[in-house]
């Protein structure tokens, strides 16, 4: 839209502190309040459509809105942290990044970082395309997070549906209705038997014949891992960045974080407030042209 493609152009004039997030934002900052729960939000930063798969934005309207619960500090990192001590102390960790081959915990020893956070009961959040992993370590992922998406089994298209009804479970405490227009990763494999797992939103794609009380419609949920050691959500959808205008949608997530981190969940839910005329502004700039 031209708003979209206004706020980009914007974005890109902007003099930030570091040119990969919005004014005003810092990478891996240290919490002012030691005592706060530490909840730490990687996104990817490469580019790909104004608006589309824009992990940063995404992870920095989070920041913002986690930063509304009393006593949580969230620490915004791009890629994977660089400092070792980002993730110490962390109660959860969130995933906004490609998935697939390009799959960040394929560089370098970082599965084992992510295996080391999971033991030590850190909460795990993979939104969109993280629960897709390639085939020799989606085993490791469903123990993770309880389920994962793979090639050949899954699927994925993009459709718009209108979340209407919702679980009971501390996750949708105040989530109220809400549309969106996402790119689903579906058919997801879970845990043996689903232990551990609760399904929170279903959904279909209207070409097919498939029946939304089918676990191929199941694409988000929460998981328990085995012998109380942590918990894990995740939500395969957020491919548009617009969606935060849906406040239902901003504390679906919200909710799934402080859950995931081993928080209480308010009875009507997580704060949200955010005004969607400011959702253009976090927009990653496209990278100049050469």
């Amino acid at each position: 839209t031209l708003l979209l493609a206004a706020a980009a152009a914007a974005a890109l004039a902007a003099t930030a502190a570091d040119p990969k997030l919005p004014a005003g934002y810092d990478l891996e900052a240290v919490p002012a309040d030691a005592n706060a729960a530490k909840v730490v939000l990687v996104g990817g930063s490469g580019y790909f459509k104004a608006g589309e798969h824009d992990y940063l934005a995404g992870v920095a309207v989070l920041a913002d809105l986690l930063k509304q619960t009393p006593k949580v500090a969230p620490v915004l990192a791009a890629d994977w942290p660089t400092r070792p001590t980002t993730y110490a102390g962390a109660k959860a960790v969130v995933l906004f990044l490609d998935g697939g081959d390009k799959h960040a915990v394929l560089k370098g020893n970082r599965a084992a970082e992510v295996q080391k956070l999971v033991d030590a009961g850190v909460g795990l959040v993979q939104l969109h395309q993280v629960a897709d992993y390639p085939k020799d370590l989606a085993e490791r992922a469903r123990a993770w997070a309880g389920g994962a998406w793979e090639k050949g089994s899954g699927q994925r298209a993009h459709w718009v549906h209108t979340f209407k009804s919702f679980p009971d479970h501390p996750i949708c405490r105040g989530v109220t209705p809400f549309t969106i227009d996402d790119g689903w990763l579906y058919k997801n494999t879970f845990a043996p038997g689903k232990t551990g797992v609760t399904p929170l939103l279903r959904t279909v794609n209207p070409k097919s014949k498939d029946k939304e009380e089918d676990d191929g419609a199941i694409v988000a949920w929460a998981f328990e891992r085995a012998g109380g050691k942590g918990r894990s959500f995740t939500f395969t959808g957020a491919h548009l960045h617009a969606s935060f205008a849906e406040e239902g949608y901003r504390r679906l997530l919200v909710n799934g974080i402080l859950w995931s981190a081993g928080l209480d969940v308010p009875a009507a839910g997580a704060p949200v407030r955010l005004d969607a005329e400011r959702l253009p502004g976090y927009l990653t700039p496209p990278p100049a042209k050469k």
